[in-house]
């Protein structure tokens, strides 16, 4: 599989229209499909160990829908590469097999200021898919630590929608392949990320496809699929949480990017906060200090 191919044979937004990422006349920036085999990496990169498991699932999610958010390396001058930014990402390409992955180079004069300039223009011009869009949002964020408040101003877009593009990320990687061919629609994809268990949500995103549901039906069948789970675990008859609570998990979530769940009890709580790999979790840490 091409590092940009997707299900049903489309590339990337992020890897199609290789001019159209970077800007031609944006100077010290630009754009290619390289060998792995080229890029070196940062000696400079302070983290030194990757959790294995989280890289597997990266790898497997590059092979169902591709790389998605292009590294970032500095031209060496020699034919090599020095990565600037997406370590896990190209380890995962790595594992996942890949020959050549889509990055973005940046020439002696290329600054980060106008990269992360140079990646929103293309937020606001290219007809991305939704998850394209997510990992753009996604590497604004991890790669030039740019908080949601920030990207929704770079962007012209309202915090919440920022947060809510982001959430199709937690979706399992069959259900993200249809989003990315058009088969789903990304409000159907955000009912999904209610049901805990992921094979049936990839179960129920099929019959979507195949029935031609509309939004509310799958809000529905989710609602019906948890009222389930809980009346057979004996959550029948629990209280009605406070709304206090409800606005505070709400809020809690939209600054965090994530879901977030408060489980009151008589003599406290506790918080449950959820994320998908180790660069989320350093994510979701700065958060809390911002």
């Amino acid at each position: 599989m091409s590092p940009t191919r997707k299900a049903g044979g489309r590339k990337s937004g992020l890897g199609r229209g290789l001019d159209a990422l970077i800007p031609s006349e944006r100077p010290g920036l630009g754009f290619a499909e390289l060998p792995l085999a080229a890029i070196r990496p940062n000696p400079r990169q302070p983290r030194r160990t990757f959790d294995a498991e989280a890289l597997e699932e990266l790898a497997s999610s590059i092979r169902t829908v591709g790389v998605l958010q292009p590294i970032v390396v500095r031209d060496r001058g020699d034919g090599s590469y020095e990565l600037v930014a997406g370590e896990r990402r190209l380890r995962a390409a790595e594992l996942a097999g890949l020959e050549r992955i889509p990055a973005v180079i940046r020439g002696e004069d290329g600054d980060e200021g106008s990269l992360v300039e140079a990646l929103v223009e293309n937020l606001q011009r290219e007809d991305l898919t939704p998850l394209e869009e997510a990992a753009a949002y996604r590497q604004l964020m991890e790669d030039f630590g740019l908080t949601h408040e920030e990207v929704a101003a770079r962007v012209g877009k309202s915090r919440s929608a920022v947060t809510n593009t982001l959430r199709l990320l937690g979706l399992p990687g069959p259900i993200q392949a249809l989003v990315e061919t058009g088969e789903l629609g990304a409000g159907h994809a955000r009912a999904l990320l209610g049901l805990e268990d992921q094979a049936y949500a990839v179960h129920l995103a099929e019959r979507i496809v195949a029935e031609g549901w509309s939004v509310r039906q799958v809000e529905a069948a989710v609602r019906l699929r948890k009222g389930i789970r809980a009346r057979a675990g004996g959550a029948g008859t629990t209280k009605p949480r406070p709304a206090a609570v409800i606005e505070l998990e709400s809020r809690l979530a939209e600054h965090l990017g994530t879901k977030v769940a408060i489980d009151m009890g008589r003599r406290g709580g506790k918080l449950v906060i959820r994320f998908s790999s180790l660069d989320d979790l350093e994510r979701i840490y700065r958060r809390f200090y911002s």
